[in-house]
C-alpha cells in the first residue's frame, strides 16, 4: 500500500535504531512485512540476527513506541523471526563491505577515525577512569565513541560503564555492548565471573587482533584503547596493528609517576607513532575553604609535556589536570561515569573540557579519496 499511513508508518520504523549496529532496522533488512489491517491496526515482523538476541525487548518496545506515535495507527502486533543465513551473509557484507572480509577497518586508506592509545608509565593512576569519562564525554557531544578495553590482565572497562551483557555473535562478526552511546569491548566480557587471564604475548596480540578485525564498530569518530602499564606486548601490538593511533598519556602531578610516564610516550619515537597530549589525573584536592591540597606534589603534569615535546619533536600539550574527587570513583564503582552522573563537579568539568580539545580536533582527510575528477 502507498496510503498517506502507510507512508507515515515506514518514515515513523526508519527511526527505530537497532540498539547494538546503531542503524535504522529498515536499512539493515530487518524490516519482513508491514500489514496495516483496518481501523490501524499494524502487524510488524521483525528479523533479529540471531536467535538469542539479548535486546529483543529493546528492538520491540523501540517499534511499538514508535508506530503508535503515528496518527491512524491504533494498535501494534510485533512479531520477532530470525535472519536465515542468507540474510546475515547479505548484512554482513552491508556492514563491512563488498565480500564482507575480515580487516581493520581504522587501516583504510578512507577511515576518518581518530584513535587514542591511552598509556601511562605505570599503574594506579587512572587511566582506566579518564579513558572512560573521555569516550562519555566526547558521546555526550554527539561524537560516535568506541572503546577497546587493551588492558587484558587488569580489564576493568565493563565495570566502570556498568556493562554486564555478553557481546552478540552474527557468525564471525561480534556486535560490541553499548552504555551510554559508546560501544565497548573487553576480553572481560568473555570470561566467567573474576576469572584471570594468564596468556603470553603472542596470545595478546591475538586477543587485539581480534577485537580490531571481528568487532564490528561501525564509523566512529573516535576509537580509545586503554592500554595496560609501561612499554610491553600490547603497546608494541598496538604499534603494529594500528600504526596511525595517537599515544595520550596518563600521569599524576608526582615526579616519579611523571619519570615513568615519559617512557610510555617517548616509545612513540620507536613506532613512528605521534602523541596527542598529556593528561595530569589527581591533580589536587579542594578543600572545603576552596583552598587545594597538591597530595600527590604539583607539576608532573606540565614537566612530563614539556619532556615529551623535546623527546618527539613535536609540542605535546597538557591537555588538562584533573582534581581528586571521590564521587568519581563512587561514579566508576556505580558504572556511571562522572561526566554524565556529575557533570557540574570540577573533575566532570576538566574532563569534558579535555573531550572537547580531543573532539575538536578533525578527521583526518589524508588517503581519502574526495570523488573529483580533472577537467
Amino acid at each position: 500500500m502507498n496510503t498517506p499511513l502507510a507512508q507515515a508508518v515506514d518514515a515513523a520504523l526508519a527511526t527505530v535504531i537497532d540498539p547494538e549496529l546503531r542503524r535504522p532496522i529498515t536499512e539493515l533488512g530487518m524490516v519482513e512485512s508491514v500489514h496495516i489491517a483496518e481501523g490501524g491496526r499494524v502487524r510488524l515482523v521483525v528479523l533479529l540476527t540471531i536467535a538469542g538476541c539479548p535486546l529483543r525487548g529493546t528492538i520491540t518496545a523501540d517499534s511499538e513506541s514508535a508506530l503508535l506515535a503515528v496518527p491512524g495507527v491504533s494498535a501494534v502486533d510485533v512479531e520477532l523471526k530470525v535472519m536465515s543465513q542468507e540474510q546475515r551473509d547479505a548484512l554482513k557484507e552491508k556492514l563491512r563491505g563488498p565480500g564482507g572480509q575480515r580487516s581493520i577497518p581504522f587501516n583504510e586508506p578512507g577511515a576518518l577515525t581518530k584513535v587514542f592509545a591511552v598509556a601511562s608509565g605505570k599503574g594506579g593512576v587512572g587511566k582506566s577512569s579518564v579513558t572512560v569519562n573521555l569516550a562519555c564525554a566526547m558521546a555526550a557531544q554527539g561524537l560516535r565513541v568506541g572503546i577497546i578495553d587493551a588492558d587484558v590482565y587488569g580489564f576493568s572497562v565493563p565495570a566502570l560503564m556498568g556493562l554486564n551483557q555478553a557481546p552478540t555473535r552474527v557468525d564471525d562478526m561480534i556486535l560490541p555492548p553499548v552504555a551510554y552511546g559508546v560501544k565497548v569491548i573487553s576480553i572481560g566480557m568473555f570470561v566467567k565471573s573474576n576469572q584471570p587471564v594468564a596468556w603470553r604475548g603472542p596470545m595478546l596480540h591475538r586477543a587485539l587482533e581480534q577485537f580490531l578485525t571481528d568487532v564490528y564498530f561501525g564509523d566512529l569518530d573516535a576509537l580509545f584503547l586503554d592500554l595496560p602499564p609501561g612499554t610491553g606486548d600490547i603497546a608494541i601490538s598496538v604499534a603494529q596493528l594500528l600504526p596511525k593511533a595517537e599515544i595520550l598519556v596518563v600521569t599524576t602531578p608526582q615526579t616519579a609517576a611523571a619519570d615513568v610516564a615519559e617512557r610510555a610516550g617517548a616509545l612513540a619515537t620507536q613506532t613512528g607513532q605521534s602523541v596527542a597530549g598529556v593528561v595530569e589525573n589527581m591533580s589536587y584536592l579542594e578543600m572545603p575553604d576552596g583552598g587545594r591540597m597538591e597530595l600527590f606534589g604539583s607539576g608532573g603534569g606540565a614537566v612530563l609535556s614539556e619532556r615529551l615535546s623535546a623527546t618527539v619533536g613535536t609540542t605535546v600539550p597538557l591537555l588538562g589536570q584533573i582534581p581528586l574527587d571521590i564521587l568519581l570513583r563512587e561514579g566508576g564503582d556505580a558504572g556511571v561515569p562522572i561526566v554524565l552522573g556529575r557533570p557540574e563537579t570540577p573533575a566532570a568539568k576538566a574532563l569534558a573540557g579535555i573531550a572537547g580539545q580531543l573532539g575538536a580536533r578533525p578527521r583526518g582527510l589524508s588517503g581519502r579519496s574526495l570523488g573529483l575528477q580533472p577537467r
